[in-house]
């Protein structure tokens, strides 16, 4: 089976694939963590009576939750601007050997024995090429085609890389 698509991975997308990967990540844990840490605080501080505190502790725990976010957002509207990949179309062209990857002149080839995790869920398709960087495969793109990639996905992979849900 060949399966021939186009697909422009939007802001969108790109922005929940970057967020579920630092929340994935030390970074996402970290600023958690402080936030706790910080609400822990600020419940200590009120017990004392130090309003003050109190209110500092949830402005500073407020920032600290929001700015992985709205770090993302930014960064993610700027490599949008400026990155000439997320200007137009990759076309995808997959087969039980290799998933064939072409814009304008350009042209690569990732063997499925070269996969390093593929995750489907119900909104996209990842298909990762080491442990940061992945193919964003939003589902509404791919129309049927969806279904038919995750089959030639489980035919081709071992097991414990694949991640379907």
């Amino acid at each position: 089976m060949k399966l021939e698509f186009d697909v422009k991975v939007t802001e969108k997308d790109l922005y929940s694939f970057n967020l579920e990967q630092a929340y994935k990540g030390s970074q996402g844990f970290i600023s958690l963590l402080f936030a706790v840490l910080l609400i822990a605080a600020a419940v200590l501080s009120g017990q004392k009576g130090n309003i003050e505190y109190v209110v500092l502790y949830i402005i500073v725990g407020i920032v600290v939750l929001l700015y992985v976010p709205f770090s993302l957002k930014g960064r993610v509207k700027m490599v949008m601007k400026t990155n000439d990949v997320f200007a137009k179309p990759l076309h995808f062209t997959v087969d039980e050997k290799e998933i064939g990857v072409s814009q304008g002149e350009e042209t690569a080839a990732l063997p499925w024995d070269q996969v390093y995790r593929f995750t489907a869920n119900d909104k996209r398709i990842l298909i990762f090429s080491n442990r940061k960087n992945a193919y964003i495969l939003p589902k509404e793109q791919l129309g049927d085609h969806f279904d038919d990639l995750k089959d030639i996905a489980s035919k081709a992979l071992e097991s414990y890389r694949l991640k379907i849900k």
